[in-house]
């Protein structure tokens, strides 16, 4: 009988085991590719890979989607202001 629940034991460690390095894999794999998409944004941008940088990117970049959902709502004057307010945040980011 102890022989069962030794087998049992030690089959149910190897299958816990097996998740959790299979957890490890994708997320470092993950990491990896978030990096990648980082620095080729970044590269191609001509801006830092810093944190900063691209918080000011999805700033500028939902101002954009501020001023066409403002396009859409045909409200020219707020869709000039987003778009006038994008084009100075981008265009100081994007040297």
């Amino acid at each position: 009988m102890e022989d069962l629940f030794a087998f049992i034991g030690n089959t149910l460690g190897e299958g816990i085991r097996l998740i959790v390095e299979l957890l490890g894999g994708l997320f470092r794999h993950a990491d990896d590719a978030v990096d990648g998409l980082f620095s080729g944004l970044s590269e191609s941008l001509g801006i830092s890979a810093s944190w900063i940088s691209l918080l000011i990117l999805v700033l500028g970049l939902w101002m954009l989607w501020r001023g066409f959902s403002a396009l859409l709502r045909r409200a020219f004057i707020a869709t000039l202001l987003w778009w006038l307010l994008a084009l100075l945040v981008l265009g100081w980011l994007i040297n």
